[in-house]
């Protein structure tokens, strides 16, 4: 194709396509945000095994720790209140004791979902064998 006196092309001014570029930066935002939350994605194990401590006596006949999440930043523990990062501290040797079979949560309505999966993973932390959520 011969072109003619044209003026842009004498000045010497081109535009830049943007549209691949534009298209394969799109693509790599779609993957990132599809593979994020796997990335991210806290490890929750359940056992389906009863467990026997070491005295011999079921894991099953062994009650639950009562947690309870009051607001943002507290906690009930079996009817004491404390801070939520004081948890895993109280979470540990109640555990290790092996007086209950594991951690019962529940939290009030208006809790956000950071603070509750933060005190799941101080629960999966202290050692508990097994961690149980209260529905509604």
């Amino acid at each position: 194709m011969i072109l003619e006196n044209n003026e842009d092309q004498e000045k010497g001014e081109f535009q830049v396509n943007m549209t691949p570029l534009i298209d394969v930066s799109l693509v790599l935002v779609v993957i990132l945000l599809l593979l994020t939350p796997l990335a991210m994605e806290s490890g929750i194990w359940f056992s389906q095994t009863p467990k026997q401590t070491a005295d011999s006596t079921p894991l099953a006949t062994l009650p639950l720790l009562d947690v309870k999440l009051l607001s943002e930043s507290t906690v009930e523990v079996d009817g004491k209140e404390l801070a939520r990062g004081s948890l895993l501290k109280v979470l540990k040797p109640l555990m290790g004791e092996q007086k209950y079979r594991g951690i019962a949560i529940d939290c009030a309505g208006w809790i956000t979902h950071g603070a509750f999966v933060n005190v799941l993973d101080q629960a999966r932390l202290s050692g508990a064998p097994e961690i149980a959520v209260a529905g509604r």
